[in-house]
């Protein structure tokens, strides 16, 4: 019997996966709990295995496909009697609830695969899964709007907040969807030699995502200041051993990390972001820095949690754990989202001056740029010292070039004086 496996929930608030690569081909015959497909949401990567043995019969979305969370992801010709995971009964069209708890286990997989594998569990239902982001559906529950009744004009048969409030104000969906702004013809690249074309798609293909989202959003502006770090360095250099004897790689980020958050609490409008569902600032009391990372499939951030109350040897642990995680593409969804506002560094290869993109919907971003000894003026002198450059790149939306400005000004006077940092952190 044909069984249709749909795309299960795979995580709190996603509604769709990209198809990163399929495991198994049409007419494959597939044990119980095989893996069938890579599927990446966000910036994680999770291996579905098959809830059924059978023969693979028709795989309804390829590679790169984006598949909406309820639609039929592939269909399997059963050997034998089907066995529901939930109750012992099943369906022949089985999709999951809005709310089933499919994730039951995660466990990290090869560092190759760089993602995770999840337990999928049947639920039988006979009802049509409603595709709205969690926004969309707070949104239907605030307006006393039954959800499943809004007719969906967006991606994928999605209920947009445009969708719900139409339904609110006259009971009935509008007779077209709201226009869109237009788009540009996409760019064809002729074959004119010899060439390697790459499929856009996984990691490279959600960081292209990303980034034209926040360029094409959030109003950028950047705004720069040269940072003596001398004082640092020497504080660093005697603090190295203390942290070695603890098992900790001591560098300069967990000080930065510091000195941000300081600053942040002095301008909580950086420490921020829009909900453009509700046109509300949202300014967050505390403070998940996320640390932009290289990878082995691109860049990633990773969210150290709750900085604010975390001791410098304590971060340069978690910042070092999450960093390695990333390397090995273990890094599970929690460590990779969250964030509420971001540090991008290359460590020595941080170059002079870079303008980083915001990790939108975030307020700001800061490049952290290399440490080099230069000739500076002090006290009409020419002295060797430790200089580094900070570059703050803001939304202009929600904050003032004053805001950006004054904010890393605060973050360099504590980096230059460490004991005024310290002081601070008491």
């Amino acid at each position: 019997m044909a069984f249709d496996f749909y795309m299960p929930d795979i995580g709190e608030g996603v509604v769709e996966g990209e198809i990163v690569a399929w495991k198994v081909k049409e007419g494959d015959r597939i044990k119980l709990d095989q893996v069938l497909v890579e599927v990446m949401t966000d910036k994680a990567t999770v291996e579905i295995p098959s809830p059924r043995a059978g023969v693979v019969k028709k795989i309804h979305y390829k590679d790169g496909d984006i598949c909406p969370v309820g639609k039929v992801l592939v269909v399997i010709e059963e050997d034998g009697a089907p066995a529901s995971a939930s109750n012992g009964s099943s369906t022949q069209h089985e999709a999951p609830r809005a709310h089933a708890p499919v994730a039951a286990s995660a466990a990290p997989v090869a560092a190759a695969s760089g993602g995770t594998q999840i337990e999928v569990v049947d639920v039988s239902d006979t009802r049509a899964r409603v595709l709205a982001t969690p926004a969309t559906r707070r949104l239907a529950r605030q307006l006393g709007v039954e959800i499943g009744r809004v007719p969906a004009t967006g991606k994928h048969g999605r209920v947009t907040t445009e969708d719900v409030r139409r339904f609110q104000q006259n009971g009935a969906p509008a007779a077209t969807p709201a226009s869109a702004r237009p788009q540009p013809a996409p760019v064809s690249i002729p074959s004119t030699g010899a060439e390697e074309r790459i499929p856009l798609r996984g990691m490279r293909k959600r960081i292209a995502e990303s980034m034209t989202r926040s360029v094409q959003t959030a109003a950028h502006f950047t705004y720069v200041e040269e940072i003596d770090m001398t004082e640092l360095v020497t504080v660093r250099e005697r603090a190295k051993d203390k942290a070695a004897e603890r098992g900790v790689k001591l560098n300069y980020l967990p000080f930065i990390v510091k000195a941000i958050v300081s600053g942040l609490k002095k301008w909580p409008q950086l420490n921020a972001s829009l909900d453009e569902t509700t046109q509300e600032i949202v300014r967050k009391k505390y403070y998940h820095i996320g640390i932009a990372a290289q990878g082995p499939h691109g860049l990633a951030v990773t969210t150290v949690r709750d900085a604010d109350k975390r001791s410098i040897f304590d971060l340069a642990k978690e910042i070092e754990r999450l960093g390695e995680a990333v390397r090995n593409g273990t890094a599970t969804r929690e460590e990779l989202t969250g964030s509420t506002f971001t540090i991008s560094s290359l460590g020595k290869l941080g170059g002079v001056l870079a303008t980083p993109i915001i990790n939108f919907p975030e307020v700001a971003i800061v490049g952290v740029h290399k440490i080099e000894e230069k000739p500076a003026v002090r006290n009409g002198q020419i002295v060797i010292r430790h200089l580094m450059n900070l570059s703050i790149s803001v939304d202009h939306r929600l904050a003032d070039g004053w805001d950006g400005a004054m904010f890393l000004q605060d973050v360099k006077a504590l980096l230059e004086d460490p004991t005024t940092m310290f002081m601070e952190m008491i």
